[in-house]
């Protein structure tokens, strides 16, 4: 076969739907398709092509802008426009443009036609439902995590969290022991130029020099170890800990492919990363005499995270483990408040919002949260209140969960009310809903107490969700906040990205993707009365009432699942490379494949959204 159709083949065999064809079928169609060039700007798809064509994305980049000339969508390679093969379609107005010099290979819609007659698999990437397919994405992507669960799997770069702390061998001990300590490292390399010539360690140290009796002025040469064992970023986990073990070390310097330090393993990251789990980390908060150490053990958080992801976790599971610590780390804090302050002059409970209630936090959100006071409250209570607020909102602060921005704290006196004041709040909110108080539901219609002893949150509740469900003006007022926040999807199906500014050609994974669920699942949950606040749990509930279909709830979760563990993924990779973990996915880090059920993911959330506004008749309080 000539060379170029053999390239065309094995092209096509790498992106879905046309992976799912027999090997002597994707012989064969190469042949039948021809080549398209489209120079940058020019007009795609051309008007007078003949006959009707699918398209298939080559190399380059075509955007679709709608007639006001706004950024809706853009095609990249292996992504497919098969608007032509349709038999009804739609008049669209659009207008396309390649933004790079473009190549597309071009089916006729009637070899297409033939291709699904005749392939079963091929066919229902055309045909199958969007609930069979969201169901199967996500089993695929909990079968297949990033990485292994463990050191048998997981590779040295997984581990590598920092750049190597270097001296020269020249250095005097004593200089060298002053930057292992204001670096926070028990090993320091030795580097001569480019060239690794030796490791100091703690032991080193003790044994080499202290006990030996050796001046702190000499050079680190006299006691630096040179002959060294060292691995590369390939190396299995559990290889390392033979190596180690073997060697009787604890510390592997280890080398990228150019022969490079770009980095050292020690025992203690093997065993950090076996042991770094919630329940680790959650018992050593419960052990925390200070804010100094929450601080401390908060900043493994999001090692956990990369950990979990690593692992298969979904973004269920992540959210679960971060908020756990979460939820720990905020009693901890109250803990040490109540031993400082004294004992509480009237029961209160500490409530959170957000997604540390709904359980569903990523690495170091923000905060927020509010007070709940026994009616017994007096005014000159306050102060030891105020004080509590502050002392735990600026230890949550300190340990990353930052300040909220819109002060949405227990430190705010607006959010830290006896009870009947909460009632008249919500009473307010349920009956004017207007753009604050729908704002506010975001965060307060998914409270959660953490500390409540008294068990004063329970009574609110009861009396909230009562009114909240018999109120459908309020409902129907919410259902169209819900609506707010589309799937970013345009024209071809095309996942429409933000143009311009630091997160150019990426869109917002959290606000297009998660948030519709989550406000989706808030209104089943309150129309029915529902206490549950996890989007997961809400959802689960609403279908077992009959507030929502079965099916429905089901697809809205494996959705809600496959879009959180994309942006768990997301986010673990930034972590995992020392930046910090935004919401601003590129389309270019997705798969073909990915890109493809996300396309049905957002396809489907869309018409969820439109079934719920018809049912509560949106249009009328937009």
């Amino acid at each position: 076969m000539d060379i170029e159709l053999i390239e065309i083949q094995e092209f096509l065999a790498s992106h879905p739907p046309f992976d799912q064809l027999p090997e002597e079928t994707l012989a064969r169609l190469p042949k039948r398709l021809s080549i398209r060039y489209f120079r940058r700007g020019s007009d795609f798809p051309p008007e007078d092509e003949t006959p009707a064509c699918l398209y298939i994305l080559r190399k380059g980049a075509i955007e679709l802008h709608d007639l006001q000339g706004e950024l809706i969508g853009k095609l990249a390679e292996g992504d497919l426009c098969d608007i032509h093969c349709h038999a009804n379609r739609d008049e669209v107005d659009y207008q396309a443009s390649p933004v790079e010099d473009t190549l597309v290979y071009a089916l006729p819609c009637d070899e297409l036609t033939q291709l699904r007659r005749e392939h079963t698999a091929f066919a229902e990437h055309f045909e199958q439902s969007i609930s069979n397919r969201l169901r199967k994405a996500l089993d695929v992507m909990i079968e297949t995590p990033p990485a292994g669960t463990g050191l048998m799997t997981v590779k040295v770069r997984d581990m590598i969290n920092r750049a190597p702390i270097t001296t020269h061998p020249d250095t005097s001990i004593r200089e060298a022991a002053t930057i292992m300590s204001e670096h926070h490292v028990s090993s320091l390399l030795v580097m001569e130029d480019e060239r690794l010539a030796g490791m100091i360690t703690d032991r080193d140290l003790r044994n080499r020099c202290v006990a030996a009796g050796l001046p702190t002025d000499r050079p680190v040469r006299d006691i630096m170890t040179s002959e060294l064992t060292s691995v590369d970023m390939e190396t299995l986990g559990f290889q390392a800990l033979i190596t180690m073990t073997r060697l009787n070390v604890h510390h592997l310097p280890v080398l990228d492919d150019d022969k490079r330090v770009a980095g050292l393993l020690s025992s203690t990251d093997l065993t950090r990363f076996q042991s770094a789990n919630s329940v680790y980390l959650v018992g050593d908060i419960h052990r925390a005499d200070s804010v100094e150490t929450l601080v401390h053990i908060s900043s493994k958080v999001p090692e956990l995270q990369v950990h979990l992801v690593t692992a298969g976790a979904t973004s269920n599971h992540v959210g679960q483990a971060v908020s756990a610590i979460t939820d720990a780390i905020t009693l901890r804090l109250i803990e040490l408040a109540e031993a400082d302050l004294g004992a509480p002059p009237v029961p209160y409970a500490w409530l959170v919002g957000g997604s540390q209630a709904r359980r569903e936090q990523s690495s170091h959100s923000d905060q927020d949260n509010a007070l709940l006071l026994s009616d017994l409250a007096k005014p000159e209570h306050e102060p030891y209140f105020s004080a509590l607020a502050k002392f735990v909102n600026d230890g949550l602060n300190d340990c990353g969960f930052i300040y909220c921005p819109g002060d949405v704290m227990a430190s705010n006196p607006k959010w830290r009310q006896p009870l009947h004041i909460w009632n008249k709040y919500f009473v307010n909110w349920i009956l004017k809903p207007e753009p604050m108080a729908l704002m506010l539901s975001s965060v307060f219609f998914d409270l959660r107490p953490v500390h409540d002893p008294e068990h004063l949150f329970g009574e609110l509740q009861e009396r909230v969700l009562q009114r909240s469900r018999t109120n459908r003006i309020f409902i129907a007022y919410m259902a169209a906040n819900a609506l707010k926040n589309r799937p970013p999807l345009g024209f071809f199906r095309n996942i429409v990205l933000i143009h311009g500014g630091d997160h150019d050609h990426t869109f917002d994974i959290k606000h297009r993707g998660t948030v519709p669920i989550i406000d989706l699942a808030r209104v089943y949950s309150l129309s029915a009365g529902l206490s549950e606040t996890n989007t997961i749990e809400r959802l689960q509930a609403a279908a077992e009432c009959g507030a929502l279909s079965k099916d429905g709830a089901a697809n809205l979760i494996d959705a809600f699942e496959f879009i959180g563990t994309l942006r768990m993924r997301h986010q673990a990779r930034q972590l995992r490379q020392g930046g910090k973990a935004n919401n601003f996915l590129a389309p270019d880090e997705l798969s073909p494949l990915e890109r493809g059920h996300l396309k049905d993911v957002f396809l489907y959330i869309n018409t969820m959204q439109e079934s719920l506004g018809q049912r509560h008749q949106t249009g009328r309080f937009a």
